[in-house]
């Protein structure tokens, strides 16, 4: 009998603790779509503002319209690139670029990486797009562009598994620009500082090419 009347008296309670909670969550609700609507108000008093100046400047239709697209398109960019540093995204982004490095276009490719190296921060995609982007160059005989990447990827990750090889490939790019002392330099520093790299054999055996 006395647990039914307890039974009793808590049912009010937890209709009103229901009731509440309710009431707690619409106010929340409320608030959210109160400063989303702030929100827009000023960007829809920002856009009025700017195009009441261009019209009081004298600018014609076009360059209003320009002008709101240009707007219209950096608000899209700062959603965009929310969450830039997201690993699937920049993975997703590099199996691209190695894909269009695998067959052969090398254009795609060194946009892809390109666009990897200035958006992204990452420790191991973003040396080894710096790298490919070495190598793209070089097969383009753009030497003083690869040398700019190589020099960017050993300066900025001195650390990485690819930068004994960065500093082979500046050497290579020595000796292709007639420059033999300092490629001797650059590969007897490869050989001195990563004995036990690959890079390190390819460098002794041009050394000794060189001899």
């Amino acid at each position: 009998m006395r647990f039914l009347l307890a039974v009793f008296i808590s049912v009010p309670f937890f209709i009103d603790a229901q009731e509440a909670d309710a009431s707690d969550i619409l106010f929340l609700k409320i608030q959210e779509l109160e400063r989303e609507l702030a929100v827009l108000r000023n960007e829809l008093e920002s856009q009025s503002y700017l195009i009441e100046k261009l019209l009081n400047e004298g600018a014609t239709q076009s360059e209003i319209l320009n002008s709101s697209e240009d707007t219209f398109v950096a608000e899209e960019n700062t959603f965009r690139f929310q969450g830039i540093n997201e690993s699937q995204s920049i993975e997703e982004v590099y199996e691209e670029a190695i894909a269009d490095l695998n067959n052969k276009n090398f254009q795609a490719a060194k946009k892809s990486f390109t666009y990897l190296a200035d958006n992204f921060n990452d420790d191991e995609k973003i040396p080894l797009s710096l790298f490919w982007l070495g190598e793209i160059s070089l097969l383009e005989s753009s030497l003083e562009e690869s040398n700019n990447f190589f020099q960017t990827l050993v300066a900025n990750y001195p650390n990485h598994w690819r930068t004994p090889l960065a500093h082979k490939k500046i050497g290579d790019i020595f000796m292709m620009s007639g420059e033999t002392g300092a490629a001797k330099i650059k590969y007897q520093f490869v050989v001195q500082t990563f004995p036990d790299n690959t890079a390190s054999s390819l460098a002794l055996q041009l050394l000794e090419n060189m001899e």
